[in-house]
């Protein structure tokens, strides 16, 4: 408890040193209309994307990725002559057990705080031009370890040359640096160049973090590996072409995961490669389909590379100011050389209520014997294990500091594993834990 008091403290500290006012000076480049129709009072705007002059920011996901442009925008907005800066991030102080009725042998639990913070700047160049730069960063490294936090049936990564199994790594203190320009030849085509070191490719959905059905759940989903898993590539460069409703990209990468030490900047090898369609038929719709070639990910298996196919659709509807829903349907492959390919699907979705948000999330995983870290000896057949694993969730705001959020909230998480499984599992363990949430509070986005 007293970690968890600190975690607290320090957090708190953090976000009373973000600026609290915008500038006075503002420079209305990059805006493309504003009013007051809001009976709130608050100010209405319509920002355009760090991608494009002729969308709205709401669609900038992760990397280059596509969100609707009904998606909710969390955050504080600040102005400086043709800048402007945006500033995001989510803190959960938590206590979280895995496996608390004791029925496996492979739960944990530990008082942590999750965390990452994401700053962006961004402005015009000429008439028909945008400059942006993304910066994320984590602190897992010192609030989770090394071996970061215990998730049954987590895979991916390693800790002291040993695969990390039912536990979630940190990710990267330095988890984005990249900067992008986009060039708008008319209403309906944009050409973009994004670099990053790090950055993510165009690969996947929009990373969990950033995905609005998922940001009131602390935890990784545990297909994390299937979606995710190249959101912190040490050197991609993306070139993209928006057609309208479409956009295809391009990208070349490093295929390595990030090494065990979360502090540094890992070399670039540009040895992996990836292409994406994304579709936004309606403001409430992101549809995308990518597949990529990952050059040996994981640094205890170099020689295994991987072919990944992801297809995904992200749903988000505003009824009102205050009653958001926002759902993501998720399918992802990994296959491996000379062997049989490794399927992920995720259903998650939240629905807020002015105060009050209540999320789910549905997981169906294929994981195999090296991914669950098995005894060959015990498991001889390369087999797949099935997994399911459901969570409800709700975190309700209880004051605000400033433009932050504070709200407390809890879950339960309930797995159904391949019967194989029980002796290191159990039959249909539990997991639940209780957390603040810390966060940026919603802009009203025209």
């Amino acid at each position: 408890m007293k970690k968890l008091k600190n975690y607290f403290k320090i957090t708190v500290l953090m976000l009373f040193l973000l600026p609290k006012k915008a500038s006075a000076q503002h420079n209305m480049a990059g805006m493309s209309g504003m009013d007051r129709s809001d009976t709130s009072g608050h100010m209405n705007m319509q920002i355009n994307s760090g991608y494009s002059l002729n969308l709205p920011m709401n669609r900038d996901g992760s990397g280059t990725a596509w969100l609707p442009d009904a998606a909710p925008m969390y955050g504080i907005m600040l102005h400086s002559g043709p800048w402007m800066y945006m500033l995001h991030g989510n803190i959960a102080p938590r206590f979280t057990s895995q496996d608390f009725t004791g029925k496996g042998l492979r739960g944990g639990n530990k008082f942590d705080a999750p965390n990452w913070f994401m700053s962006m700047a961004q402005r015009q160049i000429g008439q028909k031009g945008v400059f942006r730069f993304n910066a994320m960063l984590s602190a897992d490294w010192f609030t989770e370890g090394g071996n970061g936090y215990p998730l049954l049936f987590q895979t991916g990564e390693s800790w002291k040359n040993v695969p990390l199994v039912d536990r979630q790594h940190p990710h990267d203190l330095f988890s984005e640096l990249a900067a992008s320009y986009s060039y708008s030849f008319n209403k309906k085509t944009d050409l973009s160049f994004y670099v990053g070191y790090p950055g993510e490719p165009a690969l996947g959905s929009t990373a969990f973090m950033h995905r609005p059905s998922a940001l009131a759940n602390p935890d990784a989903p545990i297909g994390h590996h299937w979606n995710d898993g190249t959101h912190i590539t040490f050197g991609v460069a993306t070139l993209g072409l928006r057609l309208d409703k479409f956009k295809i990209e391009g990208s070349s990468f490093t295929g390595r995961e990030p090494d065990e030490n979360r502090l540094d900047f890992d070399k670039p090898r540009f040895d992996s490669w990836s292409g994406r369609l994304s579709y936004n038929p309606t403001q409430n719709w992101a549809l995308e389909i990518s597949h990529g070639f990952i050059k040996s990910p994981e640094m205890l298996h170099p020689d295994e590379n991987v072919n990944r196919t992801i297809a995904s659709a992200i749903y988000s509807k505003a009824f009102n100011p205050n009653q958001l829903f926002n759902a993501t349907l998720l399918w992802g492959l990994n296959k491996y050389k000379g062997h049989d390919g490794e399927n992920s699907a995720l259903l998650e979705a939240s629905y807020r209520l002015h105060k009050l948000e209540l999320y789910t999330r549905y997981e169906w995983l294929q994981k195999s014997r090296e991914e669950l870290n098995l005894d060959e000896d015990l498991y001889r057949e390369n087999t797949l294990f099935l997994v399911n694993a459901l969570t409800l969730g709700l975190n309700y705001d209880l004051f605000y500091i400033g433009k932050i959020r504070i709200a407390a909230g809890g879950q339960l998480s309930a797995y159904h594993a391949n019967n194989r499984l029980d002796n290191l599992y159990g039959k249909n363990p539990f997991a639940g834990e209780v957390f603040l949430r810390i966060y940026p509070g919603l802009m009203k986005m025209k």
